[in-house]
């Protein structure tokens, strides 16, 4: 066994950029099923703790969008001189436009609403659907961000550190969790068992891991336009939140708690990633 491997396996620092991407994918996958796990003890959970829970997981993403993402792809840009906010500006612009195309082409539906009140093209889906097709869409960006911060370790190119890149992992699957509540727990009171309400909810996040492998693969093969995608990256990361995240903690009847879940994880994503980084 490798010195501080597990049962035969290498420690995490050597399984290689794909590896660690691949792995990240799936510790992150686990937050969102062990959220959904809830469903097998309790059909209801009090909206004000899902807003605050929700609300701590948006700011640990914003911190990490800055201090993971952009910050890094500044440095790398040192090149540009006094232009060197460019490429990261550039892939914050390609994914705003990318993600806003991609809401008006296809349905999707916040956590709370009717079915009537889907977004996008108009669909016949059942509400059950647009929810998990709400949280796939949500976990894309997740994933993608991932494999772009570890493929850039793997490259040797990025100034962000394992313990740091972890330091997302983590802030993510925790992100993770109340989305895995928020899917389960509608679906189980809609009539679902609490088996397939587990198994859809859990299954929104599954492509995590496979965007993390994409998100690494683009990285470590394009080297020069690596401050680009972690702008992208970035930027896919704040739309979710500002899009997705606040008007959902915000308009259920508890914002000031669920600003101060937001200001809370923020704070405490910002430690972690300036103190490790």
């Amino acid at each position: 066994m490798t010195s501080g491997g597990i049962a035969g396996f290498p420690p995490f620092a050597d399984w290689g950029p794909i590896g660690q991407s691949f792995g990240a994918g799936l510790v992150s996958w686990s937050g969102t099923a062990l959220g959904a796990s809830l469903v097998f003890f309790t059909a209801r959970v009090h909206q004000g703790f899902l807003d605050v829970v929700l609300g701590f997981a948006g700011g640990v993403m914003l911190a990490a969008s800055f201090w993971s993402l952009l910050h890094p792809a500044i440095e790398l840009s040192a090149d540009y001189g006094p232009w060197r906010w460019l490429p990261a500006s550039v892939g914050i612009l390609v994914g705003i436009v990318f993600l806003h195309i991609t809401d008006q082409l296809l349905p999707r539906l916040q956590l709370a609403a009717p079915a009537k009140d889907a977004k996008g093209l108009p669909s016949h889906w059942r509400r059950t659907t647009l929810l998990i097709l709400a949280i796939t869409l949500h976990n894309i960006p997740e994933g993608l961000a991932l494999g772009v911060v570890f493929g850039a370790i793997g490259d040797g190119a990025s100034p962000v550190g394992l313990v740091a890149a972890v330091g997302l992992m983590a802030g993510i699957a925790f992100h993770n969790l109340p989305e895995g509540m928020a899917v389960a727990l509608p679906l189980r009171r809609e009539g679902l068992s609490p088996l397939r309400s587990f198994l859809y909810a859990q299954l929104s996040a599954a492509v995590e891991p496979l965007a993390a492998v994409v998100g690494a693969a683009a990285a470590l093969m394009a080297k020069a336009v690596l401050p680009y995608a972690m702008g992208f990256a970035a930027s896919a990361m704040l739309y979710v939140v500002v899009r997705e995240v606040i008007p959902e903690t915000q308009g259920s009847g508890h914002p000031v708690a669920a600003t101060m879940g937001i200001m809370l994880g923020f704070t405490l994503m910002m430690a972690l990633s300036v103190s490790l980084g």
